[in-house]
């Protein structure tokens, strides 16, 4: 957990200056909650999706992985 949690930090920057669904979700986030809220629930997303990939067996698509962002 701890070691999503820091990798979400260090991504956080990137993320929410790109112009992807993932960035525009954090954007909102980031209005409404506290920074560290954001963190953790990009450190969930980040971790669901690498989930589905592991168990899927198949390459990542970032059209479907933030579909339900």
């Amino acid at each position: 957990r701890t070691l999503l949690i820091h990798g979400a930090r260090a991504a956080l920057p990137s993320l929410a200056r790109s112009q992807t669904l993932l960035g525009a979700w954090l954007r909102s986030l980031l209005v409404r909650r506290h920074r560290n809220t954001v963190v953790v629930a990009l450190a969930n997303k980040l971790a669901r999706i690498a989930w589905v990939i592991l168990r899927r067996e198949a390459p990542f698509e970032a059209d479907r992985a933030t579909a339900t962002a």
